[in-house]
């Protein structure tokens, strides 16, 4: 399934943007507080060059309150902690196959069963970790193959896997993963190998476009770095449907079915509007109006998705990095309404969450600290910091706080 070069219809309605609050927003951010935080991590050579990214929750079904939360760090590894933020399991990533070769870099992590899958992106491969009472195995084959590069050399490009889901279809764990700087998402098998280990093997893929028609008839492709496509990286499947959901961090979300066409359900405010690279900052800027296609609800990149089941209603939680804001979702059938927008602030027990690149959340109550579920989130901004170091952690947030 290629649908490359691609030009997609956009159709919202016009958007005026105005000094102050964006429209969307007139009513108000709801703000929450997170009652628990992981210790910092910091991202120069004294701190391993860890960099928090993306968490996942396992759920304890005898003892909830035992639960845990995955993160991962980039190169410094994977880092496992309980409801109160502290660590209790940390696995460093592998090393470089051969010197002057890329080490390991974990990007992103998700949970399908007692299953944790995180993506190697310094690799280009899939490490896999069985999970029994909150503490975790390398059940990773030796023998794993590379996602999507051809061989070591292709690997040191850095167009490797990056965003991460998982799920079971069929009663077989499947996960979906996303190429840095690409556009495309390949679907995976997880499957068995030699000695109890696991592998991987690719079933199919599908490339999202990197031109978009606007209303108007022109057409529109998001400003990128030199040489690169808009790649996505949060993802998450619905359990229900087995549709889907990636976000493509300058475009917008999409839900991706197993037959059928991808179809762009959500914008970013950003779609549609000129920008250009600037080679000193390496930053795009606008250059340009916002455009009537515009979406409403996310700044770029859209980053960060994650479904809570409740009771019937799914709800769709996305990381608006751009202003470090989240917007809920209902998910109506193949539609999304939008309820309503938020944000973490400073607490008692935690700072706020800025940039936040990922979230997991669950509905299970999680024993008295977490009675009625768990929303945990990257905080790409942790305070205080120490002097010019960068400091990132994850934040644990009671569902019910959450609109």
């Amino acid at each position: 399934m290629r649908i490359t070069g691609v030009l997609i219809a956009a159709t919202t309605a016009a958007l005026t943007v105005t000094s102050g609050v964006h429209p969307a927003y007139a009513g108000g951010l709801t703000e929450v507080t997170a009652v628990a935080e992981t210790a910092p991590n910091w991202d120069d050579d004294a701190g391993g060059n860890a960099n928090a990214d993306d968490p996942a929750i396992w759920v304890d079904s005898r003892h909830p309150e035992r639960s845990v939360v995955l993160g991962t760090l980039k190169n410094g590894g994977l880092t496992v902690f309980d409801l109160t933020g502290k660590q209790v399991q940390r696995f460093a990533t592998p090393p470089a196959p051969e010197p002057g070769q890329e080490p390991g870099r974990f990007n992103n992590v998700d949970i399908v069963d007692n299953l944790a899958i995180v993506t190697d992106r310094g690799r280009d491969q899939l490490r896999m970790y069985a999970v029994k009472a909150g503490r975790l195995t390398d059940v990773t084959s030796a023998k794993a193959p590379l996602v999507f590069s051809k061989d070591t050399e292709e690997v040191q490009e850095q167009r490797t896997a990056y965003g991460l889901a998982a799920t079971k279809i069929n009663g077989q764990p499947v996960v979906a993963v996303t190429r840095r700087s690409e556009t495309r998402i390949g679907f995976l098998r997880i499957v068995p190998a030699a000695h109890g280990k696991l592998t991987y093997q690719t079933v199919w893929s599908v490339d999202l476009p990197t031109g978009f028609k606007l209303s108007d008839g022109s057409t529109w492709s998001p400003c990128e770095e030199p040489g690169d496509r808009p790649q996505l990286e949060g993802m998450v499947f619905d359990r229900i449907t087995n549709d889907l959901y990636a976000a493509q961090e300058d475009v917008g979300i999409w839900r991706i079915p197993q037959h059928g066409k991808p179809q762009l359900l959500e914008k970013v405010r950003e779609f549609g509007q000129p920008a250009v690279y600037n080679e000193e900052t390496e930053e795009c800027e606008p250059s340009g109006p916002v455009s009537p296609d515009a979406g409403k609800h996310l700044n770029a990149d859209a980053e960060g998705l994650t479904i809570a089941y409740n009771h019937g209603v799914r709800t769709l939680y996305a990381s608006s990095q751009g202003d470090s804001t989240f917007a809920s979702y209902r998910m109506d059938g193949r539609r999304l309404v939008y309820r309503a927008g938020f944000e973490v602030v400073d607490g008692p027990a935690a700072d706020g969450v800025q940039h936040s690149d990922g979230a997991a959340v669950t509905t299970q109550p999680l024993g008295p600290r977490f009675p009625h579920g768990l929303f945990a989130v990257h905080d790409g901004e942790n305070t205080p910091g120490d002097g010019d170091r960068e400091g990132t952690n994850f934040k644990l947030v009671r569902l019910e706080k959450l609109p």
